[in-house]
């Protein structure tokens, strides 16, 4: 087959997916009729971007279970999901979210469910998966009432594009062209385009030698520069960073020296960067950047640092919604690894990252984007109550915080108040919660669903919808082989949730005794973190 013929065969194929999009539009013109009206959805929770990125992340494999937050739609009593992964999940973390449907009788929700599988464990995306089984593409389409059918995923890449046309059915996320506004390089044109405030950097390079080039340009912009952020342009979780120190080599090259001298530093101190991936070397990672590209950004000082976010959505009418604001917990050698969140973000800033999110999503859904948008920012102390907000990144799907807030939707089935940037339960309480996909001990490896269930029922620690109060627990298929866990301990205070996430701690730590006095590993993530931990 010619260029000319894969040209022509990607632009038609391009064009049907446009088309088959503008459908959710003509459907689902406002907010209210997409959240109410009755809809067979189909759940594809592939993480459908380099896999060798995503393999940094421990238990990657359990990650298709981050959307079963989306089994909140079976409280509408004539929603139908079809939820589709690698391996068959266990059947107790099914029956644990259906129980959690508020008003809704557990055996009519299961009957509007539909669980199917690849029994695929291989490191492939579990789109590309699903792909290679038209036997089960076609069940999918056979279960489906496409005329009021859409599909939901991680992420958008070709591949998604492929899965939705072959069923006949939209899919609800930006599209696979737009996904280069969710990118490093893609996010600071974007911050640029808005004026959002956001580090000084470089375009996208594609080599160490043009790295090097942007690195001492950006020295030389800011002489005084410490430290700087080298990002691959495609990353997860912080995963794919790695800080470069300038302290060392200032007499390599002074503040006055020569534009040779700064590079001939610069290369020699990309082999020495501190990488945030466990067991990641500068001879990999360089070979990184000829396949997906990579930044160099200004590194943010300050002696009392956050990493607040802002996630809104793009419904199909082109409406912007802001839903929530977080402070994140960072992690890892130089506290870049996304650990866990706390919501709301603190009211000093809260409601200037809500502008700030909009300005964002209004011009991704001028570009076309639809669905969840992440801001992610840091947040300097400048004393006297002034806070330094500076814009690092745009999460153009789902991430880290979209699965503990859809938790608190659905377990009170509240509304966000953006006059406030508090979340409300119907019965006016302000909620507040602590989550994390990083509760991760060597001593809970072994720990089957099962035994999680019964620790839960025995402690009390499950959610109590009286009180609206308690703990939400996910990636449960980690647990076994990873000692890795997810929860979301919700409270009418900051304090009450903190606490009872430290409860929730404490007993699996009883329940899980350790000839190490509860440290077995390095890799161990206890909370809570102080806030001035969280930083970038």
């Amino acid at each position: 087959m010619t260029m000319q013929m894969l040209n022509n065969s990607y632009l038609e194929q391009t064009e049907k997916f446009r088309h088959l999009q503008l459908t959710l539009g003509e459907r689902w013109k406002t907010v209210e009729t997409f959240d109410n009206s009755d809809a067979d959805i189909v759940i594809v929770p592939s993480i459908s971007i380099d896999q060798r990125e995503l393999q940094k992340v421990e238990g990657c494999e359990h990650y298709e279970e981050r959307l079963l937050f989306s089994l909140i739609r079976l409280r509408n009593p004539r929603n139908r999901l079809i939820y589709v992964t690698s391996l068959p999940l266990h059947p107790s973390i099914i029956d644990y979210y259906l129980q959690l449907l508020p008003g809704i009788p557990f055996s009519h929700a299961r009957n509007r469910l539909l669980l199917l599988s690849t029994y695929d464990s291989s490191l492939k995306p579990l789109t590309q998966k699903v792909l290679e089984r038209p036997r089960l593409i076609a069940r999918i389409r056979q279960a489906l009432r496409l005329d009021k059918s859409f599909m939901v995923c991680y992420n958008a890449t070709e591949l998604e594009a492929e899965l939705c046309l072959k069923i006949g059915v939209p899919l609800y996320a930006a599209a696979p062209d737009l996904q280069i506004w969710g990118t490093k390089s893609g996010s600071r044109q974007i911050f640029a385009e808005t004026s959002v405030p956001h580090p000084d950097g470089s375009e996208r390079v594609w080599n160490q030698v043009d790295l090097a080039e942007a690195a001492a340009d950006l020295w030389e912009r800011q002489p005084t520069l410490k430290r700087m952020v080298v990002k691959l342009n495609e990353g997860v979780s912080g995963e794919g960073n790695a800080l470069l120190d300038l302290r060392p080599v200032l007499s390599l090259a002074p503040p006055n020296g020569s534009h040779t001298e700064r590079l001939a530093a610069m290369e020699e101190r990309f082999q020495t960067m501190s990488f945030q991936a466990k067991q990641e070397n500068w001879e990999n990672f360089s070979g990184r950047i000829t396949e997906l590209g990579a930044i160099v950004e200004a590194f943010v000082e300050g002696e009392i640092k956050r990493s607040p976010s802002v996630q809104g959505r793009i419904t199909p009418g082109g409406e912007v919604e802001i839903l929530s604001t977080h402070d994140q917990i960072l992690g890892g050698p130089d506290g870049q690894i996304y650990l866990g969140c706390r919501f709301p973000a603190d009211e000093v800033y809260r409601l200037q990252l809500q502008q700030l999110g909009l300005k964002v999503g209004r011009n991704l859904a001028a570009k076309g984007a639809l669905e969840r948008f992440g801001v992610d920012f840091i947040a300097v102390d400048k004393g006297d109550g002034q806070w330094d907000i500076q814009a690092i990144e745009i999460n153009l799907r789902k991430g880290g915080t979209t699965h503990p807030f859809m938790t608190l939707k659905l377990m009170t089935n509240g509304r966000y108040d953006l006059s406030t940037g508090l979340f409300y339960s119907q019965q006016g309480r302000p909620k507040y919660y602590i989550a994390t996909d990083n509760l991760q001990k060597d001593r809970y490896r072994g720990l089957l669903p099962n035994d999680l269930m019964d620790i839960i029922a025995h402690h009390r620690l499950h959610f109590d919808t009286g009180t609206e109060t308690g703990t939400v627990f996910h990636l449960m298929g980690c647990l076994s082989e990873f000692g890795k866990l997810g929860l979301t301990s919700i409270g009418d205070s900051a304090q009450q949730a903190e606490d009872i996430y430290n409860k929730v701690v404490k007993v699996l730590d009883e329940e899980t005794p350790s000839n190490n006095n509860g440290f077995s590993s390095s890799s161990e993530y206890t909370f809570p973190i102080t806030w001035d931990e969280c930083s970038y």
